[in-house]
């Protein structure tokens, strides 16, 4: 009996591939396959290339049990998430090293080829593609392994190490030279033909005497050279226009590429040594970024000279050290450039803002005629008589100058107050008696039809654009329309107060944002605390561009009260170590040391840096007085009395202007105040030491006083969805890796926890960080932290091990701390006693 289940099978598997073959064959599912793996190539391009920057920072999240991935905190730094993070990982670590970029060339040609974009010959892909894998894994994991066993990055992976070492064990070190020479020569051969010809004249003798006769004929080599390339170019045109044809196209290149003549051969060396120029200039370009990572963390690194104006017959050594001269001082003929990390940094547009129609002040003449007639009619049924009265029309108020007969207190207009108000049935008036430099009083009255003062009109001003403040605060406008522009560095500081829900928020909005339209992330960086915790999150995104954090700070927005003491303090160190820098340069201020320092007048290797603006905004300041009183108020103190000099200010806002709050050396120390609506003329007293900021209407109508008298302004309305395209549009820009450390600081229960540490109890790392400083001669919780892949935390309590037993010096905020031990020597008696 015949038995057809085989048969059968056969059939049935048969019919199925010619299904799957016909599935794909269709144009659209084609397509769509292709374009889903050139998207997926371009998504592992991105992991793959952010791991050399990120990898080390992301090495411990990944390396550690513990870490949640799925969360939205991970911690994660590459550019293609946590996920990315993880395939980079796997194929640059853990598979072939940077040679797996040849597996993302793969999938994106194979995605080319099934949208159609271009004819591509897929098996001549795969099988180069796979030997250039195979290869470049192998040569680095065998030659680099060991001078990169101390970084994050295996350039030839686990596979190029462990495989080089087992064919190594088998054929012996001088096979496997050969075995990488000869392999090197096929994957030539492969890709182009012509190689065949070379290693034969190679061997046969002819290829030398070709150099010496090219070098002997050196001086006919500008009319050699233009024929040359004129032919070179007919070839390379000749094999575009066969590049469109199928497979009988590469056979004829073949057959071009196997007939060239002695001319080519020349002109090939000739693009070689163009070649070879190329190799030395980025090896040159490696040498300087190997240079730039060795710096100390406390320097800062000049532009990049370019490398072509170096004598090419120089010795390697010399041109190192004229790399490393640059990487120090830099040229003294060009200015040190701040911006030029972030060179191509755009500034935010005026479209990211909403435009608000007809936002110019409505002048009402009906309005106005009504309002002066009742104010005359009530001064006189009270025996007050005036010369004259004329109206100011502004966004929401409007002002009314009266000038009294002679003979009238300027009292008992003022004592009127209540009864103007009542025959105007205005929401509250404001009397001025007498206004500052005008022999007039002054009857501010709400508009019927008040106007939004858009944050449009207000930041795209001529007045705002062409300011040269060093920290332009672009309020809103004025009662005279005007727009009021102030400059953050000589208020210095700012005291902010208002009921809830009367423009407050919007106000610190208003500022952050006018400083971002105006200052570059290298200029200015901000301190942000909210203890409401939902303010400032919107900020977030541009933590590599603005913000500055403690190093171990898992959010950039200040939240919990605890960090909120220890940043505070930190800015202490950070304000304190700007003025040793100060002192050490013999200047008076930030400006004059940034002026030295883009002169090239102080030298980066004694520790001086360029220092940004640092402004430190508090949002809700009442509650930080009651859950930490004392405690916070002293490094607040500190900060309004001495930070100005060194570029650090502090805008402080709160919604209880009471004197527990806003005690007296708060208030010494905050010159400048701004008081929004209040519900009582005690608070009002408080924030402003006079009565006025009870009798505002709300909704952004304000009061700014610096010095005697009081400005009334109109706070320009900037809505949270107009910040969040602003940032977005930062964080879409290059930033830096890392957002703006503040400096290391150690309470002083911290320092008496550090006098009880017991030597049994030591961190098991300690011995190997102790070697690793001595080594480095570098005190650096950092390094600690880069070179065992561990985190802030335990880095820093092994610090603090290091610091007790003598090795290492006391901190010295943003500077490396001192190492008391010179070899190894020195500190293995230090250990041993």
């Amino acid at each position: 009996m015949t038995d057809f289940s085989n048969d059968e099978n056969t059939i049935e598997s048969t019919s199925m591939l010619h299904k799957i073959k016909a599935i794909l064959k269709n144009e659209i599912v084609s397509f769509i396959i292709g374009l889903f793996l050139i998207m997926f190539a371009l998504y592992l391009l991105i992991p793959y290339l952010s791991f050399f920057i990120t990898g080390g920072a992301d090495q411990s999240i990944l390396d550690s049990a513990s870490s949640d991935l799925n969360s939205t905190d991970n911690g994660i730094k590459n550019m293609g998430g946590a996920r990315g993070a993880q395939l980079a990982y796997w194929l640059i670590n853990n598979s072939f090293g940077v040679a797996s970029i040849f597996i993302i060339a793969f999938l994106g040609a194979a995605g080319i080829r099934m949208m159609k974009v271009r004819k591509l010959n897929m098996w001549r892909w795969f099988f180069g593609c796979t030997m250039l894998l195979l290869w470049f894994s192998l040569f680095f994991g065998y030659f680099f392994y060991e001078a990169y066993q101390d970084s994050f990055i295996y350039l030839g992976g686990l596979h190029g190490y462990n495989v080089s070492l087992w064919i190594e064990s088998q054929i012996g070190t001088g096979g496997i030279l050969l075995l990488f020479i000869i392999s090197a020569l096929y994957i030539l051969i492969f890709f182009n033909k012509k190689y065949i010809n070379k290693i034969r004249d190679f061997f046969s003798g002819k290829y030398i005497p070709n150099i010496k006769r090219k070098k002997k004929d050196k001086s006919d080599n500008s009319v050699d050279e233009a024929d040359d390339s004129d032919e070179f170019e007919d070839e390379n045109q000749t094999k575009e226009e066969n590049n469109t044809d199928k497979e009988a196209t590469l056979n004829e290149n073949d057959s071009l590429e196997m007939e060239l003549n002695t001319s080519a051969d020349e002109e090939s060396l000739e693009l070689s040594k163009s070649d070879k120029d190329k190799i030395e200039l980025v090896i040159e370009e490696k040498v300087e970024e190997i240079i730039e990572q060795s710096l100390p963390k406390g320097t800062t690194q000049g532009p990049k000279e370019s490398s072509k104006s170096q004598d090419k017959d120089a010795e390697p050594a010399f041109e190192v050290e004229a790399a490393k001269d640059d990487l120090y001082r830099g040229s003294l003929d060009q200015p040190y450039n701040p911006k030029l990390d972030l060179e191509g940094f755009k500034f935010p547009t005026l479209d990211l803002m909403k435009h608000f129609e007809n936002n110019d002040p409505n002048v009402n003449m009906e309005e106005q005629n009504m309002n002066k007639n009742k104010i005359i009619s009530t001064l006189r049924s009270f025996d007050i008589e005036i010369t004259s009265i004329k109206a100011t029309v502004g966004p929401t108020v409007t002002l009314y100058e009266i000038t009294p007969a002679q003979g009238v207190r300027i009292s008992k207009i003022r004592n009127l107050e209540d009864d103007i108000a009542l025959s105007l049935a205005a929401l509250g008036i404001r009397i001025i008696a007498p206004i500052p430099g005008k022999g007039t009083i002054g009857i501010e009255v709400p508009n019927e039809n008040p106007k939004v003062v858009s944050g449009q009109s207000i930041i795209g001003s001529k007045k705002f654009q062409t300011c040269n403040y060093e920290l332009p605060v672009a309020f809103g406008k004025t009662i005279t329309n005007e727009v009021f522009v102030v400059d953050l560095c000589k208020m210095p500081h700012i005291l902010v107060a208002g009921a809830t829900g009367q423009g407050k928020s919007v106000g610190l909005n208003t500022m952050i944002t006018s400083l971002l339209y105006k200052k570059h992330p290298a200029e200015l960086k901000f301190v942000l605390i909210d203890p409401k915790k939902v303010e400032f999150s919107i900020y977030s995104a541009i933590k590599h561009h603005y913000l500055a954090q403690l190093p171990d700070a898992e959010e950039p927005i200040i939240t919990d009260v605890t960090k909120v003491v220890q940043t505070l303090n930190s800015v202490c160190v950070e304000m304190d170590a700007r003025y040793d820098l100060l002192k050490a340069a013999k200047v008076r201020n930030i400006k004059e040391y940034n002026e030295k320092f883009i002169n090239r007048q102080l030298n980066p290797e004694k520790g001086h840096k360029y220092m940004p603006y640092i402004v430190v905004v508090i949002d809700e300041f009442g509650d930080l007085i009651m859950t930490a009183g004392k405690e916070i108020e002293l490094p607040i103190a500190r900060i309004a009395q001495l930070a100005r000099a060194v570029g650090i200010h502090m805008v402080i806002a709160t919604q209880r202007p009471t004197t527990n709050i806003i005690t007296g050396t708060i208030k010494a120390n905050f010159p400048a105040r701004v008081a929004f609506r209040v519900s009582s003329m005690t608070d009002s007293r408080t924030i402003l030491d006079r009565p006025g900021a009870n009798q505002l209407i709300g909704k952004g109508d304000m009061l700014y006083l610096q010095g005697s008298d009081p400005i009334r302004v109109q706070c320009a309305f900037i809505d949270t969805p107009e910040v969040e395209n602003i940032t977005k549009y930062i964080a879409q820009q290059q930033g830096y890796t890392t957002p703006f450390y503040l400096p290391e600081y150690t309470s002083e229960e911290s320092r008496a926890a550090m006098g009880e540490v017991d030597p049994a109890r030591l961190d098991p790392l300690f011995e190997d960080a102790a070697r690793m400083i001595v080594i480095h001669q570098q005190g650096s919780t950092s390094l600690i932290q880069r070179k065992f892949s561990i985190g802030y935390n335990r880095a820093g309590r092994i610090m603090d091990q290091l610091e007790k037993m003598g090795i290492v010096g006391p901190s010295e905020g943003s500077k490396a701390r001192q190492v008391f031990c010179q070899d190894e020597m020195e500190l293995d008696q230090r250990l041993n006693n």
